[in-house]
């Protein structure tokens, strides 16, 4: 997964260009660019990677809640079994936000 800055985009997107003209005029690349091009790559990879393994420790932690939201719903007293039961239909939902979150995360 790459996870590119606004600032990033722009100036990859400048240099892949200027390398498309030298390319459509029969000039060799530079080398420069390509390397600067190349370091962007990197530094997005790299913080992809990161925000994906973020993303990881939110669902497990958001599994790890509904594990106990229903372990308190089962072991709840009458009274108070209906807010229990909300808590677990609100972790549900969280993890299946973070769930979607990772999906998406992994696609790209």
């Amino acid at each position: 997964m790459f996870s590119y800055t606004p600032a990033e985009k722009r100036t990859r997107r400048q240099l892949v260009r200027k390398g498309a003209r030298l390319a459509l005029a029969g000039l060799p690349p530079e080398a420069a660019k390509e390397r600067r091009i190349d370091r962007i790559d990197a530094a997005a990879e790299e913080r992809g990677r990161r925000e994906l393994n973020a993303l990881h420790a939110v669902r497990e932690t958001d599994r790890q809640a509904v594990a106990t939201a229903k372990a308190q719903f089962r072991t709840a007293a009458r009274g108070d079994r209906s807010a229990a039961r909300q808590r677990v239909r609100d972790a549900e939902q969280q993890l299946r936000r973070s769930e979607r979150a990772v999906d998406k995360a992994e696609r790209q």
